[in-house]
């Protein structure tokens, strides 16, 4: 499957469990990391870890999953893609959107 289309299915699994503020970062010609970034937002840590269960479920398990213990920030690496379930004070934070400066940038309704 391509990266977009892995992003894509990600965004909608996320938007369908509820997720806030959802966007897909096409970071491919800035960064080695990854093609792109899928963040969200949850509204409660039991929140994030459901977040991270269902995507988890409907696109497989990820080559590594970080802070899911904490689930303040669960990062969830698919290689090309790579996800951040945040809570809305770290998102605010990190403003993960901004690193990467002037990147293609898809909001997902």
């Amino acid at each position: 499957m391509k990266p977009k289309t892995i992003a894509a299915r990600i965004a909608d699994v996320a938007r369908d469990k509820k997720a806030e503020d959802i966007v897909i970062m096409n970071i491919q010609k800035v960064s080695d990391i990854a093609y792109y970034f899928v963040i969200c937002t949850a509204n409660s840590v039991p929140h994030a870890k459901a977040l991270a269960e269902e995507i988890e479920k409907k696109t497989g398990r990820p080559g590594h999953i970080e802070g899911y213990s904490y689930a303040n920030w669960i990062l969830l690496d698919y290689i090309n893609v790579v996800v951040h379930i945040f809570l809305k004070p770290v998102r605010e934070y990190y403003k993960l959107e901004n690193i990467f400066g002037d990147v293609p940038i898809e909001k997902v309704e």
